[in-house]
This record gives C-alpha cells, sequence and structure tokens, in this order.
C-alpha cells in the first residue's frame, strides 16, 4: 500500500503583511510606535483627565516649584449648572443667527447698495460670534481654551466623575500660577493636530501633483517641475509669517472669526500647503518608473481612464514609500509650528502649545533666577515626540525596503 505525500499549503505574505512582520523585530521602531500611541491616545483623552484648567490662574502660586502635594485652593470651578442654564439663550442667539443669514442671503444688488450688504455680513459674524461666546462662557470662565463639542463632552464627564479632584502640580506652574502638566497636555493635542493636518494636507497636494506629472510626462512633467523648482526657491518661512502676519490684522481677523475660521485654522493648512514640494517629487520618481509597468499596460488596453490608472492602480502602490515619508513630515512640521509659536506667530493664547510653552520658559530665563522646569518638561515633550517619530520612519523604511527582506 502506497501514501501519496502529504501537500504543503504555502500561504502567501503580502508586502504590508512582511513589513510589519520585519518592523516587530526592531526595539527601537516599535518602542517608538508604542510612544507615539500613548502621547496621541491621552492627548485625544485630556478633556477626561483630571488635570487642572490650564488658563485657570493662580496667583499665589506663580512660579511654583514641581511637587507632588496637591494643593489645596479652588482651582477647578467649572459651573455644570451654567450650561444648562444657557440653554434658552443659546436657542435664541441661534435663531437671531439664522434670522439675520437668511435675511442676508435675499440682499442682491443693484437693490441693495454695496455697504448695505457689508452691513448685513457684520451683523451676521457678530450674531455667529455671540452664539459661539455663548457656548464657550461656561469653559471659558473655568479656565479652558476654545473646545469642539467632543471636548466639551469630556469635560462635563470629567467634572461629573472626578468633581474637583485634580493631580498635583508635578511640573510645577508658570508666571501665572498655571499648572505646566496640565498646560503640557493640551498643547499636544494642538501641536498633533497642527502636525497631522498640515502634514495630509501636503500630502493631498504632494501626491496628487507628483502622480499627475509623472504620468503625464513630456512637456507636461516638465513645466510642472520646473513650478515645483521656482517654489522652492521662495523663502517659505518668510512667506508664512508674512500670511500669519496678515490674518493677525484686526479687520481680517473679526472677518474671518464671523464665518467661525480662527487663525489657527488658516495655519494647519499653510503650513501644509508648504510641505508638498519634496512628496511631489518623491512621488513623480515612482511614477515615472511604474508607468510602464505591465499592470498598467493590461488596464490601459482595457479601456481605463487616465485618472483611475494614476490614482487607483499606480497610487497604491506608493503607499509604502508615502508613509514612510509621513512620518518623516510630521515632525518637521511640529518643529515648524514650535518655531513659528516661539516667535509669537503660531498659536495665540488662550490656545497652548509645545511652541508657545518654550517661548513663555525662554521669557522667564533671566541671570538672577532660572526657572528650570518651564523649559525642561515642554523640551522632553517635544523632543521624545519627535525622535518618536524619527525613529518610527527609519523603522519603516527598513521594513519596507525590498533588500532587508529575509534580515
Amino acid at each position: 500500500m502506497t501514501t501519496t505525500p502529504s501537500r504543503t499549503k504555502e500561504i502567501g505574505v503580502s508586502l504590508t503583511q512582511d513589513a510589519w512582520r520585519r518592523l516587530k523585530k526592531s526595539w527601537a521602531a516599535m518602542t517608538a510606535l508604542w510612544t507615539l500611541v500613548a502621547v496621541v491616545v491621552l492627548a485625544f483623552f485630556t478633556p477626561l483627565l483630571p488635570l487642572q484648567p490650564p488658563d485657570r490662574d493662580l496667583t499665589r502660586q506663580m512660579f511654583a516649584e514641581p511637587t507632588l502635594s496637591p494643593i489645596w485652593e479652588d482651582t477647578f470651578a467649572f459651573e455644570a449648572e451654567l450650561v444648562d442654564q444657557l440653554d434658552a439663550e443659546i436657542t435664541e442667539a441661534r435663531s437671531e443667527f439664522t434670522a439675520q443669514r437668511e435675511e442676508f442671503n435675499q440682499l442682491r444688488p443693484p437693490e441693495a447698495s454695496p455697504e448695505a450688504i457689508e452691513e448685513a455680513a457684520r451683523t451676521v459674524r457678530r450674531a455667529r460670534a455671540n452664539v459661539d461666546s455663548l457656548i464657550q462662557r461656561p469653559y471659558a470662565d473655568a479656565g479652558f481654551p476654545k473646545l469642539g463639542p467632543l471636548a466639551r463632552a469630556m469635560v462635563r464627564a470629567r467634572y461629573a466623575v472626578f468633581g474637583e479632584w485634580q493631580l498635583a502640580s508635578v511640573c510645577g506652574r508658570d508666571k501665572l500660577g498655571r499648572d505646566l502638566l496640565s498646560r503640557i497636555f493640551w498643547g499636544a493635542r494642538v501641536s498633533l493636530i497642527v502636525g497631522i493636518v498640515a502634514t495630509l494636507v501636503s500630502l493631498v497636494i504632494g501626491v496628487s501633483y507628483g502622480a499627475i506629472s509623472g504620468y503625464a510626462g513630456g512637456w507636461i512633467d516638465n513645466l510642472m517641475m520646473r513650478i515645483v523648482d521656482v517654489l522652492y526657491s521662495i523663502p517659505f518661512v518668510f512667506l508664512v509669517i508674512f500670511i500669519i502676519s496678515v490674518l493677525s490684522e484686526d479687520s481680517v481677523k473679526e472677518w474671518l472669526a464671523g464665518y467661525g475660521i480662527d487663525r489657527i485654522t488658516i495655519f494647519y493648512f499653510v503650513v501644509g500647503a508648504i510641505y508638498w514640494l519634496t512628496m511631489a517629487r518623491v512621488v513623480r520618481g515612482q511614477v515615472v518608473s511604474l508607468r510602464n509597468e505591465q499592470y498598467v499596460e493590461a488596464a490601459r488596453s482595457l479601456g481605463v481612464s487616465q485618472g483611475a490608472i494614476v490614482f487607483r492602480h499606480i497610487v497604491p502602490n506608493l503607499l509604502s514609500i508615502v508613509l514612510v515619508y509621513l512620518t518623516l513630515t510630521i515632525p518637521r512640521v511640529i518643529l515648524f509650528e514650535a518655531f513659528l509659536s516661539f516667535l509669537g506667530l503660531g498659536v495665540e493664547p488662550p490656545d497652548v502649545s509645545w511652541g508657545l510653552l518654550a517661548n513663555e520658559g525662554i521669557q522667564v530665563i533671566t541671570p538672577v533666577k532660572t526657572y528650570w522646569w518651564l523649559i525642561v518638561f515642554p523640551s522632553l515633550a517635544i523632543g521624545s515626540t519627535l525622535f518618536a517619530l524619527n525613529f518610527l520612519g527609519d523603522g519603516l523604511r527598513d521594513a519596507f525596503d525590498p533588500r532587508m527582506k529575509g534580515r
């Protein structure tokens, strides 16, 4: 009786699975990954944590050194009842805003003069600002920055669970007696959002521009790349400073606020719009090498449109390179935001970022007294996050490199 040899079923491994397997072997990359996960999770749930409000002044505790002893003073005076009391006023203000907006939409030249239209627009902006002010009042009185709906819900949940209990000032206090630990956590929210949003903006612009340029080829490719070369010659630092300075002018600021757009929102997209050039070059070079591959020729022979070939067949094959570059762009954007906030042109109070904290720390360094905690702890927050992002980027680059396969 003969036995047939058993056939072993070979299971294929995708590029992503193989890259993840190799990434797990790098202790530095995995440590960086879990560090970033912890930073992001803590930043997201900051409104839920029993931290002191970041903008709550406690003048009797100015420049208090780090301590594990709790502060026996009322530093968390959130009035939850005020939220319910303001519901009627908020509803009335929203109705007024809706009415003013409908009246403005009905104005059409030449029946209405430009002056009347502009005055109606100002009225709409003031009505919208009044709604936002009423919504934010209980949280601003307690010492919180401007909060979105989810953050406001988390603050109310924090008050319901912890009451007025809060962590001690383990990182000390600043020149106004504000808790530095709380400000670092709240600053992480702004700095990380700036890094992620600005990087995603640069990702969308850079990938689209580079893919179209590389696939088109010929004079279109040459023209688009020469535009990139010209943009590279522009000193973007001064351009961003100019744009932010213009947006900080009172009339422009009021006009933007009427549409619910603050300077930090513009800041996200302005910074993102200047970091797409290198991404475009990287993507363009990869697309040039992929546009004549057999699967692309097969898609052409089946009558697939040019746009579908670029964005459904070629761009997905670039995700590994894009992902690696993404992890290297985020720290650059965070550092750039810290630099602008250090100059006073980035995040503005009552919002707080790591760059703003570093600026505040530098301002109080004097030959007479050095408040070391105002520099050390914000620097540790920035440094650890940037190191983690760079280590993760290096690990992803090695994991996706086919020459490293089997190592």
